[in-house]
């Protein structure tokens, strides 16, 4: 089973990135940044871990108030460098784990965590900052990650007792993934800072070294706290702190702290801390029971015929498909489609097979394949093809056969303004005939 081999805490205050990028190790203002982070590096160096999974806030980069979540796990494949308005850091990107990211998301969901999951976005300094100096990154990263990002910016947002509870979940989701990996959690934030209004400039170490205390040997204070608190002892960003919570769920109650460092260069206080547990591994049967929890919410699905259920595997595995048909709600991609399909193919690097299936109205296929209905609906809504085309080729009958088993057999209907929703019956089942037709062919 996998294995958390430990916690660090690091803040990622923009200002690492730019000391490394600008090779200011033997500046003195700057130098004090490198030799804290240096034990955290030889610590990852020594343990060898196979993924990080780091928890951190987006800047509003990659993650917008349009859509804005509380807890958001990422499940990708790769994870890029976001451009925050300068342009990207020169750094590679780094690869996922995602059969370790969606069995973390099926437990957090067992155990009452209300998700969200992300893949194809580019993460910011949040988590590149801090993680161009605890791993060597030429010419490709040394591990694996998953990023935990946290909805901390735009009010309310989850208690400290929240983020703590969070992180035991997190240890059960962990420790219940069977195949053998080396973790480690690494939360990001902080320390003390505040960067908006008129308290902006605002920190204040005492309570930075407080909290550190507070949070190797009395963690349960800290989850006690409310945000106000935070806000007024740290400044309102340095409230980011909570996030920390996540990283001492997920150790035990115990823990020993291999190295602890802190500076303040400029707006926020830097920290960086190593911990370990002091406690055994779960029990085994504890674990069993827990996988079982998982999977009884669709224990039997197997069992209804013709059933696809989209699981996170399945999304990260048909994505770019996915993400092309999805695009059929943009003017611009579906004229390219219809003008030049097989450019529009290419322009999204579809594969032979994705291609043939699209050129085929394949849509059994193109499902089987990891296609989700509604990317099967739009594309019918481009091409002129009604729902009920799209439903009785699944079931591999005529449009037809499929009518006589409804209650308003010659109603057509699509998402479309304008297409398959207008066909006459007529016209409808000479499509459905040529359809059925190239099908054989």
């Amino acid at each position: 089973m996998a294995k958390i081999i430990g916690g660090i805490a690091a803040s990622h205050t923009p200002t690492i990135g730019f000391a490394l990028d600008k090779n200011k190790q033997d500046d003195p203002v700057w130098a004090p940044i490198f030799e804290n982070f240096a034990p955290v590096a030889s610590w990852l160096a020594e343990k060898g871990p196979d993924v990080l999974l780091l928890i951190y806030n987006d800047h509003v980069t990659s993650f917008f108030f349009d859509h804005y979540s509380a807890f958001t796990l990422g499940v990708g494949e790769e994870w890029k460098v976001a451009d925050e308005g300068g342009g990207a850091r020169d750094l590679p990107p780094i690869k996922g784990h995602p059969a370790l990211a969606a069995h973390i998301g099926h437990s957090l969901m067992t155990d009452e965590f209300d998700m969200a999951f992300f893949q194809n976005r580019p993460l910011d300094h949040g988590c590149f900052s801090p993680l161009s100096m605890l791993c060597p990154h030429e010419p490709e990263w040394p591990v694996k990650l998953i990023p935990l990002q946290m909805g901390v910016l735009q009010m309310p947002i989850p208690s400290a007792r929240r983020f703590y509870k969070l992180g035991q979940a997190l240890r059960r989701a962990i420790e219940s993934y069977p195949e053998d990996l080396r973790v480690a959690i690494v939360a990001t934030g902080g320390l003390s800072h505040q960067v908006h209004g008129e308290r902006a400039g605002f920190n204040n170490p005492e309570w930075d070294q407080r909290f550190l205390d507070l949070f190797e040997r009395d963690p349960e204070q800290l989850a006690d706290i409310t945000l106000a608190e935070y806000a007024e002892r740290g400044g309102f960003e340095g409230a980011e702190v909570v996030m920390w919570l996540a990283m001492r769920g997920a150790l035990p109650a115990g823990v020993v702290c291999k190295h602890r460092s802190y500076y303040l260069p400029s707006m926020t206080g830097i920290a960086t801390a190593i911990y370990e547990g002091l406690e055994d591994d779960a029990a085994p049967a504890n674990l069993e029971r827990h996988r079982n929890r998982m999977a009884s919410q669709l224990a039997g699905i197997e069992k209804l015929q013709g059933t696809w259920p989209f699981t996170l595997e399945v999304a990260v595995r048909a994505f770019r498909i996915n993400d092309y048909l999805h695009r059929m709600i943009e003017p611009a991609h579906r004229k390219q489609f219809l003008s030049d399909p097989e450019a529009s193919f290419e322009a999204a690097r579809l594969t032979e097979v994705e291609r043939d299936m699209i050129r085929r109205r394949d849509w059994r296929g193109l499902l089987h394949y990891g296609v989700i209905f509604f990317m099967l609906e739009k594309l019918g809504a481009v091409t002129g093809v009604s729902n009920l085309h799209i439903y009785a080729a699944m079931r591999g009958e005529t449009l037809e056969v499929f009518q006589r088993t409804r209650n308003a057999p010659g109603a057509l209907y699509s998402v479309a303004g304008n297409a398959a929703g207008n066909l006459s019956w007529d016209q409808a089942t000479a499509r459905d005939k040529h359809q059925e037709s190239a099908q054989k062919r």
